[in-house]
């Protein structure tokens, strides 16, 4: 499993020549099964008289939820290299539809594989792509005294300071990597019970 995942910010559209035939993809962010599906249906309502409007996507916090599809083209040939595709690149909640439109030369098995992977690849190399970071927010309460001590267990304890109010006492809104959220949780539940701060989760506020 890859450290992080990547996923897309806006729509990207490209589009090569292989043997004549147009190979176009199309490539969306997604949320779920349920917006994949609408888009594939809309990229294959704008190319009706294309010869094929394959389709793959990636969903889900791992990119635990996959599919793909030839449609039409020899088994094989199109939607798993384009999943595959996308999974090179740690990709999820994308869904992308790789549009063709005949030439009049056959390109055979492998080189039909090699076309719709490298239809995909070159849309993904467009632009860069968004790491996707869950993070884990808290919100401390903590006197003046204690505040600048408490900032810097948080820094080594891989958190951030996202904000800081300065009223009679410190308010911070702290965050960190949900994967690495434990020991800074640890520390904040110790010190609540010791009474030098008290702490909520900010995610829930």
């Amino acid at each position: 499993m890859p450290e992080y995942y990547y996923t897309i910010d806006c729509d990207r559209t490209n589009e090569i020549k292989i043997q004549r035939s147009r190979f176009i993809a199309s490539m969306r962010h997604v949320t779920g099964m349920e917006d994949a599906k609408l888009f594939i249906s809309e990229i294959a309502a704008q190319h009706k008289q294309a010869n094929h409007n394959c389709w793959a996507y990636v969903i889900g916090d791992a990119g635990e939820t996959f599919h793909a599809s030839d449609a039409g083209e020899p088994s094989g040939t199109a939607g798993k290299p384009m999943l595959n595709a996308l999974k090179r690149h740690d990709l999820t909640n994308v869904a992308v539809v790789v549009t063709r439109y005949f030439g009049g030369i056959k390109l055979g098995i492998r080189g039909l594989i090699e076309a719709y992977s490298q239809t995909v690849e070159a849309c993904v190399q467009l632009a860069s792509l968004q790491k996707i970071v869950h993070l884990k927010r808290f919100r401390i309460d903590v006197d003046y005294g204690f505040s600048e001590s408490l900032k810097h267990k948080v820094a080594g304890l891989q958190g951030t300071i996202a904000d800081a109010t300065y009223t009679d006492r410190v308010t911070l809104i702290v965050e960190v990597e949900a994967k690495h959220g434990e020991p800074l949780r640890a520390l904040l539940d110790e010190l609540s019970q010791s009474g030098a701060i008290t702490c909520a989760d900010a995610d829930d506020q």
